[in-house]
């Protein structure tokens, strides 16, 4: 059983990491874990720096800020490049497959069509961003959260008009991992 998960979502402005690690920390405190969510993200709006990270525990969270991430995810090559050094070398990489990564490296890399996923299989590249979920879902598992808890944190923060998409999309992401 965990007893604590550090996840650092990145990319650019506009690809809705902070509103995937909402979803995180809000399925967390529903399904009875402790958890915190922290974002920051450049001066532009869109097209800056964004980085938001979630730290899920089952004890009590004593700093706010991720000192150990287990999960990175980097949907941008500038996300990669600034984000990859805080990475745990026991921990998993999740990159979109336009990044170029070191592949010589100690940790687990999972270089996914996540962008691709959401334009063409979904139709909206708005939705990357939950298909980034559903993948890092599949890794953290159904035994720290539970899929319906999942769905609903989706569809509690997605609009109203989009959650049929979303839902979708979440599925495609944990079909990346899972096959």
């Amino acid at each position: 059983m965990f007893r604590k998960i550090e996840l650092r979502l990145s990319g650019s402005g506009g690809q809705g990491v902070i509103l995937a690690a909402i979803i995180f920390a809000d399925a967390a405190i529903e399904e009875g874990i402790n958890a915190i969510q922290t974002q920051s993200y450049g001066p532009e709006a869109r097209g800056g720096a964004s980085k938001s990270e979630v730290i899920i525990s089952r004890d009590e969270i004593k700093f706010p800020k991720v000192t150990d991430c287990d999960i990175l995810l980097a949907l941008t090559q500038n996300s990669y490049d600034k984000y990859i050094a805080s990475l745990s070398k026991n921990g998993i990489l999740v990159v979109d497959e336009g990044v170029n990564v070191n592949m010589d490296v100690p940790y687990k890399v999972y270089k996914l069509p996540i962008l691709d996923t959401a334009q063409n299989k979904i139709g909206t590249p708005m939705v990357g961003n939950i298909v980034s979920v559903g993948a890092l879902y599949a890794l953290i598992g159904e035994d720290v959260i539970s899929k319906d808890v999942m769905m609903r944190s989706i569809a509690n923060r997605v609009p109203p008009v989009t959650v049929d998409k979303n839902m979708s999309a979440f599925e495609e992401g944990i079909k990346l991992i899972r096959g």
